[in-house]
């Protein structure tokens, strides 16, 4: 699976795109029709406090799968993100297997 990164307002990290890749190849271990994932990292301030962004786009046959999550930390924020594509990605493994 190719994986893509953006960062928005954010520097990158190498430990951000080892955790993020992890998730993802397990997901693509899964999900073998996956092919591509875009992943964006954002930071959003707010008043009270500072929110991390985890954009992730996933492409395969058919449309694409999209999720995202504001969390206080980006590495919760990532596993939240794989966690709703997954249930995504099973939902559609399950519409094409009929």
């Amino acid at each position: 699976m190719q994986i893509i990164f953006e960062y928005d307002e954010v520097s990158s990290s190498q430990r951000l795109e080892s955790f993020a890749t992890e998730k993802l190849q397990q997901l693509e271990r899964k999900y073998d029709f996956v092919h591509r994932a875009d992943v964006f990292f954002k930071s959003q301030n707010r008043t009270d406090n500072e929110e991390q962004i985890c954009d992730i786009r996933l492409s395969m046959p058919g449309p694409r799968v999209f999720a995202s999550t504001n969390s206080k930390s980006f590495a919760s924020a990532i596993t939240e993100t794989i966690n709703q594509l997954e249930q995504q990605l099973k939902k559609r493994k399950e519409t094409l297997e009929k």
